[in-house]
């Protein structure tokens, strides 16, 4: 039991659910002020801790061409430029299948536009899902803060359209119909394998659950 200093009592175990509650409150109102990127990574890094999951940010090449050394321990990079146009954000495995998946946020509530992806992103998505990968876009509406997990396959698709046809965004209402929405919370902050799961499942299903 616990007494409260007005003599009032309540049992131990209601204390501790409302404890429960409080933190997870705290928590997710302390995830408002966090990027997309953000939550992916402290998500990525519970699941390496937890043996789920190895997944990480992909290293953007650059190449250096001006360094000043204001100070002996600190080098300050002054001009650089990109190497070679980047792929997709992050890739890693997980239960044995290669994960490969962009990350995108918008502060639109109502549709995502396609022009946020380019060209070589979407063929590597294409090569990626050709080698039987888990491929796929972590939406963000950071407004709404509703995260969705869309399957490349429908990307490709939007893309595809988008350039044959000049229809050069995803409704909300599009992505809901054809993506997994997942719910920010504490461990992990975006549990974005849930929706990972499902699309395994999808996928042993259309291939006879071999």
């Amino acid at each position: 039991m616990v007494k409260y200093p007005t003599g009032s009592v309540m049992p131990l175990r209601a204390a501790q659910r409302q404890g429960e509650k409080a933190l997870l409150k705290k928590a997710s109102f302390s995830d408002r002020g966090m990027t997309l990127e953000q939550q992916i990574n402290e998500s990525n890094q519970y699941y390496l801790d937890a043996g789920i999951a190895v997944v990480h940010k992909k290293p953007t090449p650059i190449q250096i061409v001006k360094v000043d050394y204001p100070k002996r321990s600190r080098a300050v990079i002054r001009e650089a430029y990109f190497r070679q146009a980047s792929t997709t954000d992050y890739n890693g495995v997980y239960q044995g299948y290669y994960l490969d998946f962009e990350a995108k946020e918008t502060r639109n509530k109502t549709s995502f536009p396609l022009k946020n992806f380019h060209e070589h992103q979407i063929l590597h998505l294409e090569q990626c899902l050709d080698q039987e990968g888990i491929c796929f876009a972590l939406i963000g509406f950071m407004t709404l803060e509703r995260y969705f997990v869309t399957p490349a396959s429908f990307l490709i698709q939007a893309w595809q359209n988008w350039k044959a046809a000049g229809k050069s965004s995803m409704t909300l209402a599009e992505i809901e119909a054809n993506s997994f929405e997942i719910k920010s919370g504490f461990w992990p902050a975006l549990p974005y394998l849930e929706a990972v799961d499902r699309i395994i499942a999808d996928r042993k299903q259309e291939h006879g659950n071999k």
